[in-house]
């Protein structure tokens, strides 16, 4: 079957504590050559916590987001909440793979982790392709992770930030790396604040001014500093935002295109789909009739 045959509803999974631990906000697997059991994978279907799976080998391909994956080894693949993921097949797979809350990075000493960039994914990136070095690195982090993680206790989640700090800086490093932006060494800190309450209120707040109160900066100020340290004028950003989950919605979702329209902000639906073809060159209608068949493999 196409995981793009047709327009299915969007369920979101909620993180599953791992009963071994119990830990409510943390989970860690370590696969064998095993597959992983969960029938709603093969369905279109958001995650409501942050996923990161180190692959060392597998097959078959996945979906995130109306891009599709061919799984490749020595391979980090990272998802967010706001995702929307398919796979093709329920393939064998050797790797690790860890799942962790919103919760878990509001905690202290996480919280600072939240600004990271492969948290952030300002670029709404995937995966992260691993050399030799970089791999084994990743696996090393991994491996303590995963000792700290069977010993619960009332030093476990000290240990287990310790741990992530480390792995998610690192990453993070190789994203800027192979994601880079127009100046990835820069203080981006408005930026990254401004992409925040972007992501926060994209569905109701489309003018840059009001995001500028919301940051206690002019929309002068704001636009100046975004468009510095993005390369893109701050607009761009909330029009991206609305055309990226716009797409979702029309692929994934039965929703019709008013539904849509009202559900993004706009209060008619042919404003929407005036703003939608200025920024993708197709309506609407036509974007959600014209997709190529994909069979799967």
């Amino acid at each position: 079957m196409d995981p793009l045959a047709r327009p299915l509803p969007l369920p979101v999974h909620t993180f599953q504590p791992d009963d071994a631990t119990g830990n409510p906000l943390f989970t860690l697997v370590r696969l064998e050559g095993a597959l992983v059991p969960v029938p709603y994978m093969l369905l279109p279907h958001r995650k409501d916590y942050y996923l990161l799976f180190f692959v060392k080998h597998t097959s078959g391909r996945h979906w995130v987001d109306m891009t599709p994956y061919a799984h490749q080894d020595n391979t980090l693949y990272f998802t967010n909440p706001t995702q929307i993921l398919v796979n093709e097949e329920l393939a064998p797979a050797w790797g690790t793979y860890l799942g962790f809350t919103r919760e878990f990075l509001a905690l202290q000493p996480t919280a600072a982790l939240q600004d990271l960039p492969l948290i952030q994914n300002p670029h709404h990136g995937h995966q992260l392709r691993l050399n030799t070095t970089e791999a084994a690195f990743v696996e090393q982090v991994l491996a303590h992770l995963e000792t700290e993680y069977y010993r619960p206790g009332s030093w476990q989640h000290q240990l287990l930030s310790a741990h992530m700090s480390v792995l998610l800086t690192y990453l993070s490093r190789l994203y800027t790396e192979q994601l880079p932006g127009p100046d990835a060494a820069a203080d981006q800190r408005v930026l990254t604040a401004y992409q925040a309450k972007v992501e926060e209120h994209f569905r109701e707040v489309h003018e840059v001014g009001a995001y500028a109160n919301l940051l206690n900066l002019s929309a002068r100020q704001l636009s100046a500093l975004v468009k510095a340290q993005s390369g893109k004028p701050a607009i761009k950003h909330v029009h991206e935002r609305l055309v990226l989950e716009a797409r979702r919605l029309l692929v994934y979702s039965e929703q019709s295109l008013k539904e849509i329209a009202f559900g993004l902000g706009f209060s008619e639906a042919s404003y929407f789909s005036r703003f939608f073809k200025r920024e993708t060159g197709s309506t609407p209608l036509e974007y959600r009739t014209s997709r190529p068949p994909r069979k799967m493999s």
